[in-house]
Formats: structure tokens, sequence, C-alpha cells
């Protein structure tokens, strides 16, 4: 067991979960109802608003027709989870999928699970891990994890890792490409390691040109927006979910973008206060640069 942990009976009393002596979460109740798990260290909550499972349907489910999608598709269809935090992505995925004919590769990415162990000590509450508590603590213990449910076929990996540099690495290039990709970071003012031009870059260049990808996220910001274009991505408007009116939708192929960015948001954005896409993490904002607007012209979307 790793320093700083101790260990954490279940409510069975044979089931222990090493968590740190300090977790650093605490366990919340939302306006709705809802538990969610917040961070300390981070100041933020996870899947605010409208909780954990009302907001990976709404934009990891609904948003990218995903059960159509499983229909349809032949062979391993594979989802990146970018932030794995507390699993309610990934969970929500599988318990709504469960009952396609479908064989499903996911890649979960976090530099810790340390919200998931915490998440495991309060399953009822939170409400979506119950019925995969156990399949849970081996996914953490083996660091992966294979398992069949109803018709659905399940591989899942976890790695633990700095999700920039580890985009950097050769072993990267090994990654099953994905269809679809799950970005669910801390905000950019929190965590702008995790949100930079060259991490959009470097994730875009890891994609296969002939397998069609979407990566929806939750933020409407016109820097992300402004990024994801710039890495090479086609980027729209994606659907509301809680307080957020939109949200964003990302794809290596136009055809997967509903509501494309159009040239009148292209004008709007000349006019941004917070456009400029952060090349480094460390967070500010700062409107369009000569350099960034001639690239965005020149996108294959605006042309």
């Amino acid at each position: 067991m790793a320093p700083g942990t101790r260990l954490a009976f279940t409510s069975d009393p044979v089931t222990m979960i090493a968590v740190p002596a300090d977790p650093g979460y605490t366990l919340v109740k939302l306006a709705n109802g809802v538990h969610s798990l917040h961070s300390l260290q981070y100041r933020e909550t996870f899947h605010p608003v409208i909780g954990p499972v009302a907001e990976a349907q709404a934009l990891y489910i609904r948003q990218i027709q995903l059960q159509e999608r499983l229909k349809r598709h032949q062979g391993e269809f594979v989802i990146w989870d970018v932030g794995l935090g507390a699993a309610a992505n990934v969970l929500t995925v599988l318990r709504e999928t469960r009952e396609i004919s479908c064989s499903i590769r996911l890649l979960s990415f976090d530099h810790t699970v340390e919200p998931l162990q915490f998440a495991l000590l309060h399953g009822q509450s939170l409400g979506y891990l119950v019925g995969y508590e156990e399949k849970l603590k081996c996914f953490i213990r083996d660091g992966g994890l294979s398992f069949s449910d109803l018709q659905q076929t399940v591989n899942w990996e976890l790695h633990v890792a700095d999700f920039p540099t580890l985009l950097k690495q050769d072993s990267a290039e090994q990654f099953s490409k994905p269809h679809a990709v799950m970005f669910d970071a801390f905000s950019p003012a929190t965590n702008p390691t995790m949100w930079t031009l060259p991490l959009f870059t470097d994730l875009f260049k890891l994609l296969d040109p002939s397998r069609p990808c979407v990566l929806p996220t939750y933020s409407r910001s016109t820097m992300l927006r402004v990024t994801l274009l710039l890495a090479g991505f086609f980027v729209g408007a994606g659907h509301a979910t809680g307080e957020k009116e939109e949200t964003t939708i990302a794809a290596n192929t136009i055809e997967l973008i509903k509501e494309p960015l159009d040239r009148r948001w292209l004008q709007r954005v000349r006019r941004s206060t917070s456009a400029e896409p952060l090349r480094e993490g460390i967070y500010r904002q700062s409107a369009l640069s000569a350099l960034a607007w001639d690239e965005l012209q020149n996108h294959p979307q605006f042309l």
C-alpha cells in the first residue's frame, strides 16, 4: 500500500479499499437532490447542476447518438475516456448500452484513481456505481478489466499518467484509435495544462484519419473552440446540459457535426477578448493573435 493511504471498509466487511488518508474529496448534494463529488484541491464539483448521470447521458450518449452508432457498427468500438474521475461517464455509457450486441474497448486516462476510490466508499449515495462495485475494485487493482454484460462485451484499460506528457510518448501510437473521445477534464482556469493547443494537436495526430471520431466536451468557450479548430478538428455547437445553453462537439470529419460553427461565429471571434489558445499550461485570457486569425480563416470548415 502506498504511503499516506489508509484502509477503508466497504459494506462487505471482508473487502477493503486503499484510499488516501486525506482523500481531498467531499460528497455534495446538488440542487436537484443528486449526489456528486467535490475536489478540495481544484475547488470544482464533478458534473455540477444536473449530476453525473444526466450530464453523461446528454453529452456522451444522446448527443453523439452512441446507441445508434453501436447498433450499426461492425467490430470493436473504441472510446477514449479522458478524465476518468469517479467513472460516471464510463459507467453511464456501459449501463445504457448493455442491451446492444456490441464490443466496446475503453481507454480511461487520469493522473490518479483517488476520486474513484473515494466514490466507491459512497456508492449508495452516488447511485451510478451500484452493480459495478466489484468490477471497479478489480479495475483499480489490475489496471484493466474485461467482462461481458447481457449482450455487451467490454475491454477496459486504465492509464494513470500525466495525459499531456503521455500523448507525446512513442507508446501513445500503440493506443487503439478511438471512434469517440469523452473529454472531461477540470476547467482551464484550474487545470490549464489539459486545454492547451499542443495537447489537442497531439490528440488529433493520434486519430486515424479513416476512422470518423467525435469529441464532445462540456465547455462552450471561444478559446476552446479556436483551440480545437487550430488543432485540426471540425467544430460545432453541442447540446445544452444543465445551466449551459450550449456545449462543444468536435470531430475529424465534418459529417459528424450537426451545427458547425460558421463565418458569422468567426467574425465574433475576432472581437472576443478571450479567444487566443493556451500554448502552455498557464491560464490567461487574450484576444486572438494575427497568426491565429490567419490560420482560422484558412481552416477547411470556413472555406
